[in-house]
């Protein structure tokens, strides 16, 4: 017997603010929003029919983003790794991330590395990596 990977679940200020942002980044939607927990799924997983089609362990994950009171002060110990489809631009999407409000960090990566290391409105690192079709 194994367990199935459900979500990630993202330490936060602002839960509604926070995910609103991801949604929006990674074009996903939100399907449960309260006081204590907003959830975001990828848009395949709210096609009509899709639980009935997929079994539960092929569905994927979606991201949890509860509140805490105190903010983030070290570097992260897991992290989201971000990728462009195969023929898409890093540089633009990277830049698009920016211009929605994430921002470069510098957690040790070096100068000569593929991808690029940003953090999301509440400071938590998430990568963009080169283009890939897998």
């Amino acid at each position: 017997m194994a367990l199935r990977w459900y979500s990630v679940v993202v330490d936060c200020r602002d839960p509604r603010s926070l995910a609103a942002w991801w949604a929006q980044v990674l074009g996903w939607h939100t399907v449960y929003e309260a006081d204590d927990e907003v959830v975001i799924i990828p848009p395949h997983m709210v096609e009509d029919g899709f639980a009935e089609r997929v079994p539960a362990r092929e569905r994927g994950q979606g991201l949890v983003f509860v509140p805490v009171p105190e903010g983030r002060t070290v570097k992260n110990r897991l992290h989201i790794d971000l990728a462009p489809e195969a023929d898409d631009d890093q540089e633009a999407e990277v830049q698009r991330l920016l211009d929605a409000g994430a921002r470069r960090v510098d957690v040790g990566q070096g100068p000569d590395v593929s991808w690029v290391v940003l953090a999301d409105p509440e400071g938590n690192e998430f990568c963009v990596l080169s283009p890939r079709d897998l």
